[in-house]
Protein backbone atom coordinates (compact mmCIF):
# COMPACT_ATOMS: atom_id res chain seq x y z
CA UNK A 1 0.00 0.00 0.00
CA UNK A 2 1.03 3.70 -0.62
CA UNK A 3 -0.37 6.75 0.65
CA UNK A 4 -1.22 9.93 -0.81
CA UNK A 5 1.71 11.62 1.44
CA UNK A 6 4.13 8.82 0.33
CA UNK A 7 3.64 9.54 -3.68
CA UNK A 8 4.42 13.29 -2.87
CA UNK A 9 7.27 12.46 -0.03
CA UNK A 10 8.28 10.47 -3.34
CA UNK A 11 8.07 12.75 -5.77
CA UNK A 12 10.23 15.27 -4.20
CA UNK A 13 13.13 13.33 -3.03
CA UNK A 14 13.39 12.68 -7.24
CA UNK A 15 12.89 16.02 -7.61
CA UNK A 16 10.16 15.56 -9.89
CA UNK A 17 6.40 16.92 -11.02
CA UNK A 18 3.55 14.70 -11.46
CA UNK A 19 3.72 14.81 -15.15
CA UNK A 20 7.29 13.39 -14.71
CA UNK A 21 6.19 10.65 -12.69
CA UNK A 22 3.17 9.54 -15.19
CA UNK A 23 5.50 8.99 -17.53
CA UNK A 24 7.97 6.95 -15.45
CA UNK A 25 4.78 4.72 -14.35
CA UNK A 26 2.85 4.65 -17.66
CA UNK A 27 -0.02 6.07 -16.22
CA UNK A 28 -2.23 9.22 -17.16
CA UNK A 29 -1.37 12.42 -15.35
CA UNK A 30 -5.19 12.32 -14.35
CA UNK A 31 -4.67 8.98 -12.22
CA UNK A 32 -1.36 10.34 -10.90
CA UNK A 33 -3.18 13.45 -10.00
CA UNK A 34 -6.40 11.51 -8.50
CA UNK A 35 -4.21 9.23 -6.67
CA UNK A 36 -2.27 12.19 -4.81
CA UNK A 37 -5.45 13.56 -4.05
CA UNK A 38 -6.88 10.51 -2.40
CA UNK A 39 -7.02 10.95 1.56
CA UNK A 40 -4.72 8.16 3.15
CA UNK A 41 -4.07 4.86 1.49
CA UNK A 42 -3.75 5.50 -2.47
CA UNK A 43 -6.81 3.90 -4.35
CA UNK A 44 -6.66 2.34 -7.82
CA UNK A 45 -6.37 -0.76 -9.58
CA UNK A 46 -4.13 -3.60 -9.39
CA UNK A 47 -2.65 -2.97 -12.05
CA UNK A 48 -2.07 1.10 -12.04
CA UNK A 49 -0.70 0.73 -8.27
CA UNK A 50 1.60 -2.13 -9.46
CA UNK A 51 3.42 0.18 -11.93
CA UNK A 52 3.20 3.30 -9.35
CA UNK A 53 5.22 1.26 -7.26
CA UNK A 54 7.62 -0.27 -9.72
CA UNK A 55 8.33 3.11 -11.16
CA UNK A 56 8.88 4.35 -7.94
CA UNK A 57 11.20 1.07 -7.09
CA UNK A 58 13.33 1.49 -10.37
CA UNK A 59 13.85 5.79 -9.28
CA UNK A 60 15.70 4.71 -6.02
CA UNK A 61 12.65 5.16 -3.93
CA UNK A 62 12.18 2.42 -0.94
CA UNK A 63 8.26 2.33 0.06
CA UNK A 64 8.37 1.91 3.82
CA UNK A 65 4.69 0.82 5.37
CA UNK A 66 3.89 1.89 8.89
CA UNK A 67 6.27 0.53 11.58
CA UNK A 68 8.57 -1.12 8.74
CA UNK A 69 12.19 -1.15 9.41
CA UNK A 70 14.63 0.64 6.62
CA UNK A 71 17.60 -2.15 7.38
CA UNK A 72 19.09 -0.93 3.94
CA UNK A 73 19.82 3.07 5.68
CA UNK A 74 19.69 6.03 3.21
CA UNK A 75 18.22 9.10 2.92
CA UNK A 76 14.57 9.24 3.61
CA UNK A 77 11.81 11.10 5.23
CA UNK A 78 9.39 8.85 7.78
CA UNK A 79 6.10 10.84 9.40
CA UNK A 80 6.15 10.30 13.54
CA UNK A 81 3.53 8.89 15.02
CA UNK A 82 1.14 11.70 16.87
CA UNK A 83 2.46 12.67 20.11
CA UNK A 84 -0.26 11.92 22.85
Amino acid sequence: MITAGQMRAARALLGIDQRRLAELSGLSLPTIQRMEASEGVVRGNVDSLMKLAGALDEAGIDLLGEGAASPAGGRGVRLKAALR
